[in-house]
């Protein structure tokens, strides 16, 4: 049975494009039901309106606390039909409820639990690896929890850090490693489902 998930989104919806198209190839057993921003604006919704994917933009004034704010998307996730969430890019706290332990993914551009936490994400991670003088980094599927970047990891790949990167030309090679990686840790994840 072809699971049906939301991918949760706040900025350019690289992720959400590259995974809806595996989905309509028939190449990923998934259906994408609901593109979920907080964000008005974004690149992200532009793309899911040309896959033909329901969109919602939600509390973009941020005038709900992360309870509040949880409690609205994972409605609207469940209205949607969705029973599997996958953030790609998405910038704020998700407070997962008990009934969907297990069933919410995320991909983060390090090896966690290196370079991850609050305030760690997109070009900060990058500039971190290349503070710390990394030679290898990568990215890390993992099954989210309630805390940031913290539950149990599906999946980890690795690429090289080169001499003369910079930040851009290092979140470039680690986003082609994360192209094929979260495809399949999502393969991973509904065998084992």
């Amino acid at each position: 049975m072809t699971r049906r998930a939301a991918i949760l989104v706040s900025g350019t919806g690289r992720h959400l494009e590259h995974i809806g198209r595996l989905c309509q190839a028939g190449e990923l057993d998934l259906e994408v039901g609901l593109c979920l921003s907080n964000k008005p604006g974004v690149l992200a919704l532009e793309r899911a309106e040309a896959l033909g994917i329901p969109q919602l933009v939600l509390d973009p004034e941020r005038n709900l606390n992360d309870a509040g704010f949880s409690h609205a998307a994972f409605t609207a996730i469940q209205d949607a039909g969705c029973d599997l969430i996958l953030l790609a890019g998405f910038l704020r706290m998700l407070v997962v409820p008990r009934a969907w332990n297990g069933r919410v993914l995320n991909i983060h551009p390090s090896l966690l639990p290196a370079f991850g936490g609050k305030g760690c994400w997109g070009h900060h991670v990058h500039q971190a690896v290349l503070d710390r003088g990394c030679q290898v980094t990568g990215c890390t599927v993992h099954v989210v929890d309630n805390q940031y970047d913290h539950g149990p990891i599906v999946l980890q790949r690795t690429c090289p850090v080169e001499p003369n990167d910079t930040v851009d030309t290092l979140a470039a090679r680690v986003f082609e490693v994360e192209r094929d990686a979260y495809p399949d840790a999502i393969r991973q994840y509904l065998a084992d489902a």
